[in-house]
């Protein structure tokens, strides 16, 4: 057996022994506050970029891109993954978080512009991105060079995210639909490793996020207000 596993296992007894009284509250239900939409992408910590060490508070899901959309035989829809705390646990706040230098928004970008190709598996998660970027991809400047390209889609894409929950039906408007950017590349003002808000609800001026939500100030950051 490969040793990373075993060192894996080690750390989760530890995990285990240091946890063993937090299920005591959730093991018949859970009731988490806020459900999180996070990119897969092994330098993204989901829980841990939120501090999250109690069990049932926060619903995480992931994907490459961070998406929301999902494509079925009715059209696309809002994906299960995300839809099912705020149907069925009282969620009510979701949040979709984007992250520097993201490998889904560069492949997407690439798709789009070169007409590169990936795996069939990894071709269905951009065919469900292509559609929501293509726009941001028209609108970039014509000299942004290739890595501001990519996040300013990375933002781009989180507003999309957030604009297809928000038009959607099937989520309530009492969900506050919240949308950040992780950054551990030193794109932003700030430390490594920090969200910064960049829409709330749809809206995405900085001047007015800050204003409305002076207790986030500084913490309120946009690379592209296009």
């Amino acid at each position: 057996m490969e040793q990373t596993f075993v060192e894996l296992l080690q750390n989760n007894a530890e995990h285990a022994q240091a946890f063993h009284s937090r299920f005591d509250d959730v093991q018949e239900s859970q009731h988490p506050d806020v459900v999180s939409v996070c990119c897969s992408d092994s330098r993204v910590l989901q829980d841990h970029l939120w501090g999250n060490d109690e069990p049932g508070r926060v619903f995480t899901c992931g994907n490459i891109g961070n998406r929301v959309v999902q494509r079925t035989d009715a059209g696309e829809v809002v994906s299960g993954d995300v839809l099912y705390p705020i149907e069925h646990t009282g969620t009510e706040t979701a949040v979709v978080v984007g992250h520097t230098g993201c490998g889904a928004v560069t492949a997407t970008y690439d798709a789009l512009t070169d007409g590169l190709s990936e795996p069939p598996g990894i071709e269905h998660c951009i065919s469900l991105l292509k559609p929501h970027l293509e726009g941001g991809v028209e609108a970039l400047p014509d000299d942004v060079e290739r890595t501001a390209a990519i996040n300013r889609l990375v933002e781009y894409n989180v507003d999309r995210q957030i604009e297809f929950l928000l038009e959607s039906d099937a989520v309530p408007e009492t969900v506050d639909i919240i949308g950040g950017v992780y950054d551990f590349q030193d794109v932003y003002d700030g430390q490594r490793g920090e969200v910064h808000v960049i829409n709330v609800d749809g809206e995405t001026s900085v001047e007015t996020l800050r204003e409305e939500y002076p207790d986030i100030e500084s913490r309120i950051e946009r690379l592209w207000e296009y």
